[in-house]
């Protein structure tokens, strides 16, 4: 008792430190900004620029950066980095940083190599003004700006071009009086249509030329599948479950799995994958077929 009181009695005083007398530390004072001080990142503090000279700096970006760093400023279709996350961006004032890298151009790690643009000084203080003016309008740091969401025209390839490698790549599958039939309709989007074929969505299974078909394609993937011969030479069919070096599994139509162990080719297994085709192909086509054939596919109404 006799040490326990005194304390009591110290800290009813406020003379324990860093107990009762200890008081929340006072905020540091707000530094002001010349822009807008209430908002978070200094890329939306930064005081706007002439009108005229953004709109100059928006045409000169539409000539000369657009198709390497995007229509909204986040990369584009040469692989130009995102502007609006760019460290050497952010830290620019007035086209200071930006300038030395129009001029000589750069090779930055990771993303592709940028040319020296013939820009003079003040057309590119027009482009910063305008890149500065797009990140301070941003959500929030990096995100898009703000408006209606920008519709990116894909449909660049030759559709004469797509035509011929439809016929020799993948025609023996598909027909386009059969399967792909009105499949523009059916994928309104461009780049949902090329999504889907690429990756072999309903649609565009392996197998289904041949005469049209009123209903619509399927949703559901069609399923690996395969069949099974015994040493005594039952076959079985199904859903494949499972396959490695020691084992098949299979799941029949009524429901039943059946497994077998494999010793070297005991049982003899083969196998349907309806994505064989586009799995074979995904490691031979390139951008360009990837355009071409989209051009080919978008002319299917």
């Amino acid at each position: 008792m006799r040490l326990i009181l005194p304390s009591l009695a110290l800290l009813a005083l406020g003379v324990l430190p860093g107990i009762a007398a200890q008081q929340p530390p006072t905020p540091p004072p707000a530094i002001p900004t010349p822009g807008r001080p209430d908002l978070t990142f200094p890329a939306q503090q930064r005081p706007p620029a002439d009108p005229s000279v953004v709109d100059q700096g928006k045409t000169l970006y539409g000539i000369h950066c657009r198709m390497c760093h995007g229509p909204d400023l986040r990369g584009g279709d040469m692989g130009g980095v995102n502007l609006l996350r760019s460290a050497l961006v952010l830290s620019d004032q007035d086209g200071e940083r930006i300038l030395p890298v129009v001029k000589e151009g750069r090779v930055p790690q990771g993303s592709a190599p940028m040319p020296p643009l013939a820009l003079s000084a003040d057309e590119v203080k027009a482009v910063a003004a305008y890149i500065h003016s797009v990140a301070a309008k941003g959500a929030r740091q990096g995100g898009p700006p703000p408006g209606p969401p920008l519709e990116l025209n894909i449909v660049v390839g030759d559709a004469e071009r797509g035509q011929k490698y439809f016929a020799t790549n993948c025609a023996s599958c598909h027909s386009v009086t059969g399967d792909l039939l009105g499949l523009a309709a059916r994928y309104p989007e461009p780049m949902q249509l090329q999504n889907a074929w690429v990756a072999g969505r309903p649609g565009f299974r392996f197998g289904g030329g041949g005469p049209a078909a009123p209903e619509p394609p399927r949703r559901t993937p069609r399923p690996v599948t395969a069949t099974v011969t015994t040493r005594d030479g039952q076959r079985l069919e199904g859903r494949l479950d499972r396959i490695d070096d020691f084992s098949v599994a299979l799941i029949q139509a009524d429901g039943t799995r059946r497994s077998f162990r494999r010793e070297g080719t005991v049982p003899k297994v083969e196998i349907n994958d309806p994505l064989e085709g586009h799995k074979k192909l995904l490691v031979r086509y390139t951008d360009a077929d990837i355009h071409d054939v989209t051009a080919f596919l978008v002319t299917l109404k």
